[in-house]
């Protein structure tokens, strides 16, 4: 087991969005967060990388306990993240994001280089010498989750990654988790139950800062009352 979330309680002010949240990670595998807005998905995803430390339970990862470390402590030992909202640095070329992004983490084999990003998604290559800035929504969070892997991460948490998105970027995204799925462990959230189904192994449901329900993603696929109950609108 690569990541054991056990039974946090994290707070905004009084506030209590997550209230026991306990999940897991085998390593290697892809796994969904699924939920209404508001149920506490992307705080589950703050509380792992330590930007909204959780006050009770543990989080650990690799064997050890990460909880309350600084997000750039847990960000080093090998736990990435793409935020909802991207921040790619407008100012900065993308070869310049990438470069600003680089992080050999000790243990990691070094293999993701910009040449090697830009190989892999030629599309960036081509926006190489452009500012951030001006990228499309699209553009950017290709280059968001790029910048991520340029610190060797073991798993990538991944908020919303089609937030936006036209249909055909959607379909780029949806590959792009495949193909990190390969040679990495990935956590992420989606509004769309298909999407995310589709391109992970297992699925948590979160409802008002619990988990109500986990399952195979191909079981919870067929099982529309489940669906209904827990995600429909």
């Amino acid at each position: 087991m690569i990541l054991d979330v056990r039974d946090i309680h994290t707070y905004y002010g009084e506030s209590h969005a997550l209230q026991g949240v306990s999940l897991n990670l085998q390593e290697g595998e892809t796994v969904c967060l699924l939920g209404r807005n508001g149920a506490g998905k992307s705080t589950t995803l703050r509380s792992i990388i330590g930007l909204t430390p959780p006050r009770e339970g543990h989080i650990v990862y690799d064997g050890r306990d990460i909880t309350g470390r600084h997000a750039w402590q847990i960000a080093r030992k090998g736990i990435g993240m793409v935020p909802e909202d991207r921040r790619i640095f407008p100012t900065l070329t993308v070869r310049e994001n990438l470069e600003v992004s680089q992080y050999r983490r000790p243990g990691s084999q070094g293999t993701w280089t910009v040449e090697r990003i830009f190989d892999q998604y030629p599309m960036l290559a081509e926006l190489a010498e452009q500012d951030g800035g001006t990228l499309s929504g699209g553009q950017q969070q290709m280059l968001a989750v790029a910048r991520s892997l340029m610190s060797e991460p073991r798993i990538l948490l991944l908020d919303e990654p089609n937030e936006g998105l036209a249909p055909v970027i959607v379909k780029q995204i949806g590959e792009l988790i495949d193909e990190l799925a390969k040679t990495t462990t990935v956590l992420f959230t989606d509004q769309s139950v298909h999407f995310a189904l589709k391109h992970a192994r297992r699925a948590y449901i979160l409802e008002k800062g619990r988990i109500v329900h986990e399952a195979d993603s191909r079981e919870l696929m067929d099982d529309t009352d489940t669906q209904h109950r827990y995600l429909s609108v």
